[in-house]
């Protein structure tokens, strides 16, 4: 996902089904202000109104800025310091060590095929 906060907020409004009354009702922001953010002038809300947007859609306000997931950022970001956590100890085995390492691994590839 990636876009404005209009193509962003109206994505998740319909991904969780959510409608701008049911928004409005849940943050105390009018429908009619609600409206201005989706509108096609695209009025970007203050960060108090963003910040109550995101808290009732349950999402970051950087998930309705950027577009950005950064549950999936972070999970993203904690599998490549993993990776590298793994090359390291692996670069630390004996030649046989990782060569039974490598065949573990590949027995875990043919397997989730």
């Amino acid at each position: 996902m990636s876009g404005n906060f209009r193509e962003n907020l109206r994505k998740e409004l319909d991904y969780q089904g959510v409608l701008v009354k049911e928004l409005s009702s849940k943050t105390g922001i009018p429908v009619a202000t609600l409206d201005c953010y989706l509108g096609t002038r695209a009025t970007v809300p203050s960060v108090e109104a963003a910040f109550k947007i995101a808290q009732a859609l349950q999402v970051t306000v950087e998930h309705l800025v950027t577009g950005e997931n950064i549950n999936e950022k972070n999970a993203h970001e904690k599998l490549e310091r993993e990776t590298q956590e793994l090359i390291k100890l692996i670069k630390k085995l004996s030649p046989v060590q990782s060569k039974a390492i490598f065949n573990l691994i590949q027995t875990f590839k043919i397997k989730a095929i």
